[in-house]
């Protein structure tokens, strides 16, 4: 393969984050996707910067790379996940997001992270899209530019539900505000079983130019539900070849944040899933048979 699998800390909240990597150094995985916020690492904590420093001390003796999601559920908010975001009509607490995903990127700064992958939010009751279009514009290049002078890269993500949504509207956003070259596009495989009109293949040929980080799940089309593979309706072979075929070099990390309670287990079958998919596809492609352990050469 010629990116990199690894595993989201959000699916392992029962472990330390110490035993996350053992884990999946273990396992095989060559990438964490590290989801800033309880329990494995607060941005905010006064010793924060220890901490990461630390973290990349470790990734180094495991030679692993790293991405920043800040998918972090209740942080800002303790009684509405994922909320504020850049959709609140109420400026300051909007701020609260912006200055989360400003310090997120310091934090990947630290740790010589791939990129800091971030969502734009859901639109609002009482808030037209035109209206929400226009605070994205007006607070998403505060984060692109603290982005810029820290040298890290940002990885929008389209979500279900969401006002970006599919991977046209990430590439639109990111046009608008001037096509950065710091922004680029996180694509969730499993999102494209249930959002995107051209499938898994479309959404990754589309945000090919652009992308800096991809998450790994199954889903069903019905539902915004992270599945573990065979859950769902997602081709993986044809996910994870398409990102080789495409000349994908970043991190695929695996993303199922509600299944810490079967962490090791759904690591372990998740790396042999992919790698299986991975031979199938090449199987396909090329004609020549390939066991799971060549794949991964």
């Amino acid at each position: 393969m010629p990116y990199t699998l690894g595993y989201g800390t959000n699916g392992f909240t029962d472990h330390p984050l110490d035993v996350t990597l053992d884990v999946l150094a273990h396992e095989g995985y060559g990438a964490v996707a590290l989801t800033l916020g309880h329990p494995h690492l607060d941005p905010f904590a006064d010793d924060a910067d220890a901490q990461v420093a630390r973290l990349r001390g470790r990734l180094d003796d495991l030679g692993m790379r790293v991405v920043v999601e800040t998918g972090t559920r209740f942080l800002l908010d303790p009684f509405r996940k994922h909320h504020p975001t850049f959709l609140d009509p109420d400026a300051d607490l909007a701020d609260l997001r912006v200055r989360f995903l400003c310090r997120a990127v310091e934090v990947a700064a630290g740790l010589r992270a791939e990129c800091v992958s971030f969502f734009s939010g859901v639109l609002p009751a009482g808030t037209t899209a035109e209206q929400g279009w226009e605070r994205l514009l007006a607070r998403v290049p505060r984060v692109v530019a603290h982005a810029r002078d820290h040298g890290v890269r940002l990885a929008l993500e389209p979500e279900p539900g969401m006002l970006v949504e599919t991977v046209a509207d990430a590439l639109r956003l990111r046009e608008d505000v001037g096509a950065p070259d710091e922004l680029g596009v996180t694509v969730d495989l499993g999102h494209c079983v249930v959002v995107e009109p051209d499938g898994v293949r479309g959404a990754l040929l589309a945000a090919a130019p652009h992308l800096l980080n991809v998450q790994v799940d199954d889903m069903r089309p019905a539902a915004h539900e992270h599945l573990p593979f065979g859950d769902g309706e997602l081709d993986l072979a044809l996910a994870l070849g398409t990102l080789g075929e495409i000349g994908y070099t970043g991190v695929a990390a695996v993303e199922l944040p509600r299944h810490s309670y079967d962490a090791p287990g759904l690591a372990h079958r998740s790396m042999a899933a992919m790698t299986g998919a991975w031979a199938a596809w090449h199987q396909t492609t090329t004609g020549s048979a390939s066991t799971p352990q060549e794949a991964l050469r």
